[in-house]
């Protein structure tokens, strides 16, 4: 897909780098409705620390009209694609490649966990299921959603349109949702059937989360936990408010404030 100058000013992939490939690489895989500026203070940190710093847009992402509807058809094998090609073109930036994402970039980092080396993987709050939803009951949600014609919702009812950042888009599709959710469902059983590339693994769980699913986050960590020379741990934040987008700084400055010290030093083991 070509996007031209469809994509905003503020829209385009970041690359922080040295000059020179560096002993670690860091790819920061933002989330749905986003742009790379959701991991730009993240990832000028990681920056600092001495390696280089990739933070790719996702496909369909960062258009200059925030109301497009271009995400409708986002599904599967474009977000495979382009995971396995933002890892193929780190490795020429860094020896070891570390991979982190957040909610539909961490169900990208888990998957890249799971079919992919590389050095480490770190998943926050990864969409693995909805909170409200028994995940027995994924197949047929994602199924029946897809049958019936997609709709738009605004991720804030009242503000709507008006909804900052404005390097993101205010509202998501309902089809999008569903094929990231049966993705889940199918890395799931994917982990239950062979072990991870993947053998360092962090998964981070917001206690006060009220979007993803904490249950399949942790389910997901015990399947991986079972395979020998996996190390896999679950980090827990404790005592935040009830938020889900505890990345994007302009969104939630005083979580961040609270929290990028301790997940930076989490990614940067």
């Amino acid at each position: 897909m070509i996007d031209g100058d469809l994509i905003g000013e503020w829209g385009h992939s970041i690359l922080l780098t040295h000059g020179a490939p560096t002993e670690k690489v860091f790819i920061l895989l933002h989330g749905l409705t986003a742009s790379p500026p959701q991991f730009a203070e993240f990832g000028r940190r990681l920056h600092e620390r001495g390696s280089n710093v990739v933070i790719p847009r996702l496909p369909r992402h960062g258009y200059a009209d925030r109301m497009t509807e271009i995400l409708t058809e986002l599904d599967r094998e474009e977000l495979v694609e382009f995971a396995r090609s933002a890892v193929g073109s780190a490795r020429e930036l860094g020896r070891r490649v570390v991979v982190t994402g957040f909610s539909v970039g961490g169900l990208l980092a888990a998957w890249l966990a799971q079919h992919v080396q590389v050095e480490r993987v770190v998943a926050i709050a990864p969409f693995l299921g909805l909170s409200w939803m028994p995940e027995r009951f994924a197949p047929l949600a994602a199924a029946l959603t897809l049958r019936l014609p997609n709709r738009f919702f605004w991720w804030h009812p009242f503000l709507r349109e008006r909804l900052l950042p404005n390097h993101g888009y205010p509202r998501y599709p309902t089809h999008a949702i569903a094929r990231a959710y049966r993705m889940a469902h199918e890395l799931l059983d994917d982990a239950q059937a062979a072990r991870p590339a993947t053998s360092s693994i962090a998964l981070v769980i917001n206690d006060s989360e009220f979007s993803v699913s904490n249950r399949s986050i942790e389910r997901l960590a015990r399947i991986w936990s079972r395979y020998d020379g996996v190390d896999v741990t679950t980090h827990h934040l404790r005592g935040l408010p009830p938020s889900h987008d505890i990345i994007e700084p302009l969104r939630e400055p005083k979580i961040v404030e609270r929290i990028y010290p301790e997940l930076v030093d989490l990614v940067d083991r």
